[in-house]
């Protein structure tokens, strides 16, 4: 047999080792022999190989041939490497120097092989019993070593091969045992590992999915714990990472399942209400960001079936995204409590904007962050906007308006429990009102403000986790035991300041009356008003090439200006990613949250050891809205995708895409930069 290894390692010293300590290292390794539970026999044969290594590197002329010999065999070319050739009487004691010296893998390769035929020893001889000890003990070996690396499938291939060795040769229950349970635990890494990757990686992500399955099953259902391979805090920190890392729909088809699955009595996971609220929440992620009302009238029902008390706010604002604005009003009347009471009143003296300035949070702070694949602003104006949602409001009964004299405060109580024996998710504090920013009074010059961006800035990105979530996830520190990898995260949205005053309000309240209005005083629905004049500009309209890029100062850019400075944004994001440098600061360009988020993605690629070489051509640009302080625009693009490790060798396919985006731009102290974008509907 031959290991591949030299001499030097075999014996555990350096080149640069005298004759004297290559001795002392002998004996040392011979006081310390491995007490597993090899034969006699093993521990002669290692004791017989270490001598003859000691024997060579404390004899000068040999050990100046053997060195000359290694750096011929280090300088050739090939994949040559040096390598003891073993008699078949030593190779056990071989095989555990190799595992000794490091090498756990190649240890449990060739122990592996000998324990085949017909290689495969006598059974029930003693070399039949090393070799399987050898096996289970590098298996585990092994799998440390590629879970260390981060390398979890391999670590989990080299598991499951382990195992079944053991179990054909039917010995060893106890470390079978302890390779099983290892095996386990890595079930949660393999499903960060396998779902962090590319959307285009179909098998993979099928396979994580499948393995959340079979750990939420395991732990017996969001809420359980039954798995000991997992405590509950060590849940809470996976489970906080993992949501990021799914599509809305695969958010939808997973926790629909695992709630209506906790229906039936006989089912594993009964009990499973964190997960019904959860399918509720992203069905309405689902529909707002997508514009499928249908989708936050199937969460609607659901929230209703649910039973759960305390939830009156989150179905008022679904009747709001509905257009049921009668029953929005009475819902949230219902369910109000005084905290939010005293903080809805200091938004708006009409219940109207109240209930959207409710609405508008809740979908911000709780609601539309956590998705892969979507996002979206939580902009009521541009969702009744849409003519998707304009068709489904008008093919309901008839709304009549709400009572507009002397309105008594409509406001929403704080939410009971929807968890058993968990602190109350939706509670507020007085003072702090929903989002834990302070209430402001209402500023008289905000109400002749013509743009809503100019009155809710970015900003506080102080808590970025999902408040409600954290009623059923306390807030946690990662376990010292468990060390998560550190893996692409999605950037939150950072928190409004949600004194709601301004322009917010006024054009939130005129999009629900004049919804109200069109149900009520019209024979034919019309669509709701933006609150400033807007331009529709033809798709066909030529764009002039010539245009400066950025910072954009002009008062009335053209919309040549306006896709030079896009164009310039997404140039700056693609040298980032590709580990590059952008030529224009980024401010000049973007508003913090957008920075923000791209800084995060490029600080997971450097954590990945990854960049992301992408290409991106505008096919068509078109002005859609224009007013002093805003402009909207639909863009049609070509993107593709091809993610690099640290050689620069591409990992998995290219992923090659025709988007069609919406841009919105605004005029920040004299200067236009991005603030957000969005897929846009048709």
């Amino acid at each position: 047999m031959e290991l591949p290894i030299d001499h030097f390692r075999l014996l555990g010293v350096g080149p640069t080792t005298d004759a004297q300590s290559v001795l002392r290292t002998l004996q040392q390794r011979l006081d310390r022999a491995p007490d597993q539970g090899f034969t006699d026999e093993t521990l002669q044969s290692r004791e017989e190989l270490l001598r003859a290594s000691a024997d060579l590197l404390s004899d000068a002329d040999r050990r100046l041939v053997y060195e000359t010999d290694l750096t011929a065999i280090s300088s050739g070319r090939g994949a040559t490497i040096a390598a003891l050739d073993v008699p078949s009487s030593n190779e056990v004691g071989g095989l555990l120097l190799l595992l000794e010296a490091g090498q756990p893998l190649e240890c449990f390769e060739l122990a592996s092989r000998a324990l085949q035929p017909p290689q495969a020893p006598a059974l029930g001889s003693s070399r039949e019993a090393d070799l399987t000890l050898l096996a289970g003990l590098s298996c585990l070996a092994a799998a440390a070593d590629q879970h260390q690396r981060r390398r979890y499938e391999s670590s989990a291939q080299t598991l499951r091969q382990g195992l079944q060795l053991l179990q054909r040769m039917g010995q060893l229950p106890t470390l079978r045992h302890q390779i099983n349970q290892k095996l386990e635990g890595l079930t949660p890494f393999r499903v960060l590992d396998l779902l962090s990757r590319n959307l285009t990686a179909v098998s993979e992500r099928a396979e994580g999915l499948a393995l959340l399955e079979q750990l939420v099953q395991r732990r017996g259902g969001l809420e359980g714990n039954n798995d000991p391979s997992l405590s509950g805090e060590e849940f809470q920190a996976f489970f906080k990472q993992i949501r990021a890392f799914l599509t809305v729909q695969e958010q939808v088809d997973l926790f629909s399942s695992w709630a209506d699955d906790s229906r039936d009595a006989g089912s594993p996971r009964a009990g499973s209400r964190a997960a019904d609220f959860l399918a509720t929440t992203a069905l309405t992620a689902s529909g707002f960001g997508q514009r499928k009302p249908e989708r936050i009238a199937a969460a609607k029902a659901r929230l209703q079936a649910s039973g759960t008390e305390g939830t009156q706010p989150l179905l008022a604002c679904l009747h709001l995204l509905l257009g049921e604005v009668d029953q929005a009003h009475q819902t949230f009347a219902e369910g109000a409590s005084g905290e939010l009471k005293q903080w809805a009143a200091k938004q708006s003296a009409d219940p109207l904007a109240q209930l959207c300035a409710y609405c508008t949070d809740w979908l911000s702070r709780d609601v539309l962050p956590g998705y892969r694949d979507l996002e979206a602003d939580a902009d009521l104006e541009a969702y009744f906007a849409d003519r998707d949602v304009q068709a489904y409001v008008e093919g309901q009964e008839p709304l009549s308006a709400p009572p507009t004299a002397n309105p008594q405060p409509s406001v929403f109580g704080a939410a009971s429990d929807f968890l058993s024996g968990f602190t109350n998710p939706f509670a507020s504090d007085p003072a702090q009102g929903p989002s834990g920013s302070q209430p402001a009074d209402l500023p008289a010059s905000a109400l002749t403000a013509a743009n809503p961006d100019e009155q809710l800035e970015e900003g506080d990105l102080d808590d970025p986790q999902e408040p409600w979530l954290d009623a059923w996830l306390p807030q946690w520190h990662w376990p010292e035991n468990l060390r998560w990898p550190t893996l692409p995260a999605i950037q939150l949205p950072s928190k409004r300041q949600l004194g709601f005053g301004g322009a917010g309000v006024v054009v939130a309240a005129l999009i629900a009356t004049a919804l109200v209005r069109s149900r009520s005083h019209g024979p034919k629905p019309q669509p709701p008003q933006p609150p400033v004049a807007l331009q529709p500009v033809p798709a066909t309209k030529p764009v002039p090439k010539a245009a400066p890029a950025a910072p954009l100062n002009a008062p009335e850019p053209s919309d040549a200006q306006i896709q030079a400075l896009l164009e310039a944004w997404l140039n700056a994001k693609a040298a980032l990613l590709a580990g590059k440098t952008s030529t224009i600061p980024l401010a000049a360009m973007a508003r913090p949250s957008q920075i923000e988020r791209l800084e995060a993605t490029v600080a997971a690629d450097q954590n990945r050891g990854e960049t992301e070489a992408i290409t991106t051509k505008i096919q068509s640009f078109a002005v859609d809205e224009r007013s002093p302080g805003r402009i909207a625009a639909t863009v049609g693009l070509d993107y593709s995708e091809t993610r690099l490790d640290r050689s620069g060798s591409a990992i998995g396919p290219a992923t090659s895409l025709q988007l069609r985006n919406r841009y919105v731009f605004a005029r920040d102290n004299g200067t236009w930069r991005l603030v957000s974008f969005r897929r846009a509907a048709g």
